[in-house]
């Protein structure tokens, strides 16, 4: 990344991403609002209810960004990640990852798209501010 005026720290952005995976349901709900906020055009996140009368939880985020779309499912008790590969908007791959390869690929596809949106880009600043 070449100039810190244009770049985001992707170690910063990692470590923001891992903040709360202590706790799963703090994690997952966690990092919906956060890529929410910071991409909202660039993510879908599913919640449902728990129980008849429970809170939403997020139970799937979806994160286009490019040729990569980066899922995570969460169903409850572990969490399942995959990333696919696509071509104009159809999958062509797609493969399991573990939590943090997954993370890592978040952080990489954030990054590059932060690099190509001046609005990606200060959204994502705010993120880990």
């Amino acid at each position: 990344m070449a100039d810190d005026a244009e770049s985001v720290d992707l170690d910063l952005l990692s470590a923001s991403l891992r903040a709360d995976s202590g706790d799963l349901d703090a994690f997952v709900e966690g990092l919906a609002t956060k890529l929410e906020n910071a991409i909202p055009q660039r993510v879908r996140v599913d919640r449902r209810r728990a129980g008849f009368r429970g809170p939403k939880v997020v139970r799937q985020i979806a994160v286009d960004l490019g040729n990569v779309r980066l899922e995570l499912r969460y169903p409850g008790g572990a969490l399942e990640t995959r990333c696919a590969k696509l071509s104009g908007g159809i999958v062509l791959k797609s493969e399991q990852l573990d939590t943090d390869a997954w993370l890592a690929a978040l952080g990489e596809a954030l990054a590059a798209e932060a690099r190509r949106s001046e609005t990606t880009r200060q959204a994502l600043e705010r993120l880990l501010i």
